[in-house]
């Protein structure tokens, strides 16, 4: 008796062959690692470069430096070279540091340093140093210059030698610079900041300092105010003096000028007494006091007679020559005057 399989049939396995794999894919994920590669390849060691601006390139060949650079703009290579960066523009740097003054006072300072690495000599300074000739250079010898020129001076110094400041610390890190090829072109100190302490103590030694001044004006002022009251007091007295004096002066001439009014007074009323006094008898009393006694001599017979006057003459000058010593002029005075006429 025939039965039947009614139950599922089994699967028939299918083959899978070579053209039945996805290809696609495959092809895409190749590609990306060949680029890949290409790419990697290209800029390990890739036959040019594009240096940028404000830059230059320092070539090595397996770690050892050449000794020529690549200044800006597009440069052919061997691939098996190698061109490092090197910024050759103006850099600027700024510290934070402690110093000390020559009195042992703690000293805050800022300082900024402007510099550049020269162009011709960058790959002497990357052979020498590095890339970081910064940090293992130039930041050291900056602290060390500056910390070295505060402690010349005394902290109370400090505050008024800043543009000084900086020009030694200049003069100290330009030519330690320039032998590794770095060009220091300024240096500025920025800051410069004293414990709390020392800046009171400053405050109150400039009020204390301004408080003298100040004294020692008006000392001046009042110095100079009693000076010149006394040069008034002085003048004044000086010219009250002249005042008097020339009062004086002016009050002797007057006496005098009385006096001299007086004197010609007298002498007038005496002239006028003596002229009122001259009486023809009077004259003819004074001829008779002087005659001596002889006559006149007298020649002639019927013409005229002639006198011989020379003789009297004479007489008449000797006499009054002597009353001229005697008298002292011809002048008479009133009292004898009057006596004679009596």
């Amino acid at each position: 008796m025939y039965t039947s399989n009614t139950g599922p049939e089994p699967q028939k396995t299918k083959k899978t062959s070579m053209h039945n794999f996805p290809r696609k894919p495959v092809i895409i994920g190749v590609a990306v690692v060949v680029l890949v590669a290409v790419v990697i390849f290209l800029s390990s060691f890739s036959p040019f470069v594009t240096v940028p601006a404000g830059h230059t390139g320092v070539v090595t060949t397996f770690g050892r430096v050449e000794d020529y650079t690549l200044g800006e703009g597009f440069h052919l290579k061997s691939p098996l070279k190698q061109v490092v960066l090197m910024d050759t523009r103006t850099q600027r740097a700024s510290l934070t540091m402690q110093a000390f003054s020559s009195d042992i006072q703690q000293v805050d300072v800022v300082c900024s340093v402007n510099y550049a690495v020269g162009r011709d000599t960058c790959h002497e300074l990357y052979q020498r140093v590095g890339m970081d000739y910064y940090e293992k250079v130039m930041q050291p010898r900056i602290l060390e210059n500056v910390k070295a020129v505060f402690t010349r001076y005394t902290a109370e110094n400090l505050m008024q030698t800043r543009h000084s400041l900086s020009e030694q610390v200049l003069e100290l890190l330009k030519p330690e610079m320039e032998d590794y090829g770095i060009n220091v072109t300024s240096i500025a100190i920025e800051n410069v900041d004293f414990t709390d302490a020392f800046t009171d103590a400053v405050e109150e030694k400039q009020v204390a300092e301004q408080t003298r001044l100040r004294v020692e004006t008006e000392q001046a002022q009042q110095t100079a105010v009693e000076k010149a009251e006394r040069r008034v007091i002085a003048a004044e007295a000086e010219a009250q003096e002249r005042a008097i004096l020339a009062e004086a002066d002016a009050n002797v001439l007057r006496i005098n000028a009385d006096a001299e009014k007086y004197r010609g007074e007298q002498q007038a009323a005496a002239n006028a007494a003596l002229a009122a006094s001259l009486t023809d008898e009077l004259i003819a009393y004074y001829q008779a006091q002087r005659w001596d006694g002889a006559l006149p001599t007298v020649y002639g017979g019927e013409a005229l007679p002639l006198l011989e006057m020379d003789p009297v003459a004479e007489r008449e000058d000797d006499a009054s020559a002597t009353d001229d010593a005697s008298a002292t002029g011809d002048e008479l005075d009133a009292t004898q005057i009057a006596g004679a006429t009596e």
